[in-house]
């Protein structure tokens, strides 16, 4: 294998090629290691082609002929150190593109070259080729297209490169025009918002940069938000970083002079900073000690008072001077930042406010279709623009016209491709400077300009020498990074470090803001950052993490309290999973207490994905434990408690449970999962999980387990019909329930149990007959509801007191109730309660003589119930919709809702409503011309007895007056008389209520 070997590192080496590994009779080789150039696509199809020409003429023997395959594939690889000893050494390489290039030269013909996709997009005319369509290829989920390369091409033509850029501005004049016009409406009081969308690298920075510099001279105010890849899920991140940086926080400062340097800021706002300046200090992680009162406010209140301040904050500015506000990177946002800008954006229209937001295409912007806001995407640049943004980046200085032919060709249009590639020209060295012009210094070589933005980064980065590593530290730090912390991460003199960022912010790779030691970095671009970011090895990478997670948390205890999401990052990245682990969950309950739960649902994923690293130990397994209890509670907060993932979180969790032994976890575990169950009507797992949860209590002598045991436990007895153990258990939870309780971690992830026992108490009285006794409860769970102030409790009790208001036929208390419940759980994106809400608002519109309308929203309502998940109530709804339709005239349609009832109730075994089921397809029948009277009497026996059993008085009395009628119609006076009345001589309270009015009135007839 010598000279075969021989010949092919010749053949490769020979096109600027480098021979990485010999694997018996294969060769792996690179091309742009280890220094990136412009023509690697191209050079190594040439070398494809010479090697098999080569080989095929190598002397093997008589009668022996050796063949070669060839596959070539594009993309990033990280080549790693020499491992192995002496002529044996070979270099470590990491990348899926080695993978493709050998499954490539597998599937090739012997003596063929068969490249990728991306190599045919790079090296396009240059060569003929045969397409041999796309091919599933093994470790690959998408096919691959592929080619065969016939030979050279005469033709001198290219495909463009890949391309993705920011440049100086051109062709934006209508976009200028359209922000100076915005700009004139504001100044006469009317804010507008405009959204500006497109592709990395089109310009959108850039635009907004110079709307800002022609408003130079009107006086305004200035505030800009920059959101971060790394901290999408870091709550409020552009906010934070913009306050840090309004305020001017120093290193050195003093936690007392931070929150004056803080107030100094809020003070040109705000007059009164008695709740804004304790609210924005607790978001800056910053102690207020005696200056200020402690709000006391639940994590969801605190996160609304916040967002609160931070409008006013806007609307204070706005009120001394215009504001313009960019908000940079909208596709990175952080969700709760999405909500501060939601909230702005309503308000924009009554302020001086011109809001800028730039994002991506791939973002979805919820604000378009307002009035006052306006969308713009940016296009490409047309030729002659990119002509001239080659003269701006020369200093008008023209380029051979091959060269700008060659880049006006490749760049599409994008203008940081436009810049990047022409820098690029103009640093290689194989142009002279004139003074007035450059000429190539020799021949111009056809493509001699990097054929990627890629390339043309890390080419740039090579140039740079001793600044590259400085880049690949900065890097590692994130898209924006202090001196101060790259100071205690970069392992060289200060002179040297300040050298090489002047050779950076020199070549315009990243810009300074301040001076040293305060002064902060950005680079240029994302993928600026990522090109740097991809040239480390992997060791390097770990060891730089390392050493930015140890200087986070030795010299800026601040950021670990505030994000420790970002040490979290740093410790992944580094391999230190046991601290990552930690971090992430901080950075869980964190989000968690200011009711950021997307926030807190991303970092509790990914510390249990982090901890599936580490080898499996009881320190562990509690870790995973305490991680999927918490993620639990934040998913019933963000999706429901009918989720599925919310069962998959407290399945895992109990399992874990069994595991640990006695742990207080076991308690909200077993309680998150009653709610998925009770929620989704799988009762009988409802009830046995209640029973254990009241076990524990007893055991414990436990009173906040003992309330939520009673409380799951009345709730279950409740749906499945069995009214008296339903307010025995709900009762015994308002009888433990005390005020102390109310901040109890378990009561705060989801509903407050004793709002929940009081609403069920109501729903429980009222079925047993004591209509008065029910209300009180209800106007109970109200009052506790709204002296929380927790949302997800108030808007549950206000659609649930809608529930029961529609149970007693009270429209005016549901109408108020359910619209308030709509209205809440719309603005918190509690779905399951806006489900409830629209039902029983429909229920509203059909008594108030609009039944399209309503019947429509309790369509409505059920399918958007169904939609969560949840199963709940559904057998009453359906009946409901059975009412509704027969009150229209349509018995057919009644009748298939009151069948789909009926399935449900057998489905889940939900009792409650069983009786009036019953009664309604009795009614329903005895208007069925040609059914038979006795067929209808016996369903109107049947939900009569149905309804004694359960003692169910107020459904009894409803079933009692409809025999009692159907008797009347059939001359059985006495009869009818003899059934109602004890009946409703048995009730004591709720004359005033329309089933007991009612049934006087059939009384009085029955005479």
């Amino acid at each position: 294998m010598g000279a075969y070997h021989r010949c092919c590192a010749e053949q490769i080496e020979k096109f600027g090629g480098f021979v990485a590994r010999y694997m018996g009779d294969g060769v792996l080789a690179y091309f742009g290691y280890p220094r990136a150039d412009e023509d690697d696509a191209e050079r190594a199809v040439c070398a494809g082609l010479a090697l098999v020409a080569a080989v095929a003429g190598l002397d093997v023997g008589p009668g022996a002929r050796l063949r070669v395959r060839v596959g070539i594939a594009t993309g990033l690889v990280i080549v790693g150190d020499l491992i192995g000893d002496g002529a044996s050494q070979q270099h470590e390489v990491v990348g899926e593109t080695p993978n493709l290039a050998s499954r490539l030269q597998a599937l090739a013909e012997p003596d063929t070259v068969v490249i990728d996709g991306g190599t045919r997009r790079l090296v396009g005319g240059l060569f003929e080729y045969l397409a041999l369509g796309s091919v599933s290829i093994r470790g690959f989920s998408d096919p691959v297209p592929v080619w065969r390369v016939m030979g050279a091409s005469a033709v001198d033509s290219r495909f463009e490169a890949l391309r993705v850029a920011r440049t100086p501005l051109l062709g934006r004049d209508e976009e200028i025009e359209l922000l100076m016009c915005r700009w004139q409406q504001i100044k006469r009081g009317d804010g507008s918002v405009v959204l500006i969308s497109g592709e990395p690298g089109i310009g959108k920075s850039r635009l907004a940069e110079t709307a800002l510099e022609r408003l130079s001279d009107d006086p305004h105010i200035r505030l800009r938000r920059f959101c971060s890849p790394h901290h999408q899920d870091s709550a409020l991140y552009p906010t934070i970083t913009q306050l840090e940086r309004a305020a001017g926080f120093r290193r050195e400062d003093t936690a007392e002079q931070r929150l004056d340097k803080l107030e100094a800021v809020l003070a040109q706002a705000m007059n009164d900073l008695g709740e804004a300046a304790p609210l924005l200090a607790a978001l800056l992680s910053l102690p207020v000690g005696d200056r200020h009162p402690p709000l006391n406010l639940t994590p969801q209140k605190q996160k609304e008072r916040t967002l609160q301040a931070l409008v006013a904050q806007v609307q204070g500015l706005a009120a001394r001077q215009p504001v313009v506000m960019l908000f940079e990177d909208a596709q990175w946002s952080d969700p709760t930042s999405l909500e501060l800008f939601d909230l702005i954006i309503d308000r924009a229209p009554a302020l001086p406010l011109l809001l800028i937001i730039t994002f991506r295409p791939e973002f979805s912007p919820p604000w378009t279709g307002r009035p006052h806001v306006t969308s713009r995407s940016l296009n490409r640049l047309t030729p002659r623009q990119r002509t001239e943004m080659i003269a701006g980046v020369t200093g008008g200085k023209a380029l051979p016209k091959e060269i700008a032919a060659q880049i006006i060709d490749r760049t599409d249009g994008v203008p940081l491709f436009v810049e990047e590639l022409t820098k690029a020209v103009v640093e290689s060295g194989i142009l002279t400077d004139t003074g007035s012009r450059f000429n190539a210094a020799g021949p111009v070589v056809p493509l001699a300009i990097p054929a990627s933005l890629q390339a043309s980064l890390l080419a740039r980065l090579d140039r740079l020498a001793p600044a590259r590593e400085v880049a690949q530290i900065g890097a590692a730090l994130g898209r924006q990074f202090s001196h101060e912390l790259l100071s205690a991460v970069a392992p060289m003199p200060p002179a040297q470090l300040d050298e090489a960022l002047g050779q950076l912010v020199a070549s315009e790779l990243v810009y300074r803001r301040g001076t040293p030691p305060d002064a902060e970095y950005t680079f240029k671009h994302a993928l600026v950052q990522d090109a740097a970011y991809s040239t480390l090895l992997r060791g390097r990478r770990q060891h730089l993490h390392t050493r930015i997670a140890v200087a986070l948390e030795e010299r800026f205890p601040g950021t670990v309290e505030s994000q420790p999401e970002l040490l979290a990052y740093h410790c992944t990245e580094a391999g230190l999973s046991a601290r990552a682990v930690r971090y992430w969950q901080r950075a869980g309950e964190r989000a968690t207490q200011r009711s950021a739960h997307v926030e807190a649902i991303a970092h509790l994923t990914k510390g249990l994905e982090t901890l599936k690293t580490l080898p499996e130990t009881p320190e562990h397994t509690q870790q995973a434990l305490t991680l999927y209890t918490a993620l639990g509670a934040a998913l019933v907060m963000a999706k429901g408690q009918g989720a599925p993932e919310v069962e998959h979180a407290y399945i895992q969790a109990r399992a874990l449970c069994q595991q640990v032994g006695e742990t207080p976890e076991l308690v909200p575990v077993l309680y998150g999962l009653w709610r998925f169950y009770v929620v989704r009507s799988q009762f009988h797992i409802a009830r046995k999980l209640g029973e254990t949860l009241l076990r524990l209590a007893q055991r414990a002598d436990d009173p906040v387990c003992s309330v939520i045991a009673h409380n799951a436990l009345g709730v279950t007895w409740f749906w499945l019909g069995v009214l008296p153990a339903a307010r025995q258990h709900v009762e015994a939870g308002i009888a433990l329930y005390t005020p102390a309780q109310r901040h109890a971690p378990e009561f705060r992830t989801g509903h407050d149990p004793g709002v929940s026992c009081r609403i069920y108490a109501a729903l429980a009285l009222w079925l047993l007959g004591y209509p008065h006794q029910a209300l009180a409860r209800l106007h109970e769970a109200l009052a506790l509801a709204h002296e929380l102030a927790h949302p997800f409790t108030l808007a549950y009790a206000q659609s649930m007191a809608a529930f029961v208001g529609q149970l007693r036929r009270d429209v005016s208390t549901v109408r108020e109730q359910a619209e308030a419940a709509v209205a809440l759980a719309t603005e918190q994106g509690f779905p399951l309660w806006v489900a409830l809400g629209t039902t029983c608002r429909g229920w509203v519109l059909f008594m108030q003589g609009q039944p399209e309308e309503g019947l429509a929203q309790v369509r409505q309502g059920i399918a958007a119930e169904q939609a969560t998940g949840a199963a709940l109530a559904l057998p009453g709804f359906y009946a409901l919709l059975a009412e509704m339709y027969d009150h229209l005239g349509h018995p057919e349609d009644a009748l298939q809702a009151l069948a789909e009832a009926h399935t449900l109730m057998e489905q889940h075994d939900e009792r409650w409503w069983e009786a009036e089921m019953h009664r309604l397809r009795g009614v329903l029948l005895l208007r069925q011309p040609g059914t038979p009277q006795a067929e209808a009497e016996t369903w109107l026996q049947q939900a009569l007895d149905v309804a004694h059993r359960q003692e169910a008085k107020s459904l009894e009395l409803r079933a009692a007056m409809s025999l009692s009628r159907l008797w009347q119609q059939q001359g059985k006076q006495a009869e009818a008389r003899e059934l109602l009345a004890p009946i409703y001589g048995w009730f004591t309270e709720g004359f005033d209520t329309a089933d007991l009015q009612e049934a006087k009135a059939l009384l009085e007839e029955l005479v």
